[in-house]
């Protein structure tokens, strides 16, 4: 390799990173519940990435890859802390230290109830309702997950379905 495309693979780690850093972030919201287990998972993320670039051949779009590489690291990373499994009650009491009016309070308590209610589907549903949620389409989310964009509707029906039986009965 020539201190060139050495130069190039830097810059395009550094290029992705910064588009899907935040997404990413994102992400890890749904596979772990603290914030140092998010870290942690941020971390696995971005070595994975990292490490996986030189091999990719562009055979998908750069956000497939990403994702494709962030989910598979997630289910990894889910499999491990599984024997830590902790129950939805746990889940939803993130502390958030910060003060700020009711507003913020009331969208906070909101944004937590969907992340613990998304933490709390099959992986399956979670995978392709977090995939959405970050933007993607049918199809994206279908090469990312090598499943038909038939298999992709059918997940988010149900995901959908879950999300807002398990939300109506937080109201209750």
């Amino acid at each position: 390799m020539t201190a060139d495309a050495g130069a190039g693979g830097r810059r395009r780690d550094e290029s992705l990173m910064a588009e899907y850093a935040p997404a990413l972030w994102r992400l890890t919201a749904s596979y772990a519940s603290s914030s140092a287990e998010r870290e942690d998972l941020f971390q696995e993320i971005c070595l994975a990435l990292w490490t996986a670039l030189p091999t990719f051949r562009g055979d998908c779009s750069d956000r497939t890859f990403v994702y494709r590489i962030a989910h598979n690291r997630a289910l990894t990373f889910s499999a491990r802390a599984r024997s830590s499994t902790i129950d939805l009650q746990q889940a939803r009491e993130v502390a958030d230290d910060r003060p700020g009016p009711d507003e913020q309070l009331a969208a906070d308590q909101s944004r937590e109830r969907m992340v613990a209610a998304i933490r709390a589907l099959s992986v399956g549903l979670r995978q392709a309702i977090t995939l959405r949620l970050e933007g993607l389409t049918h199809a994206e989310i279908a090469a990312v997950l090598g499943v038909s964009e038939n298999v992709v509707s059918v997940r988010l029906h149900r995901a959908g379905t879950e999300l807002r039986r398990r939300l109506q009965e937080d109201r209750t």
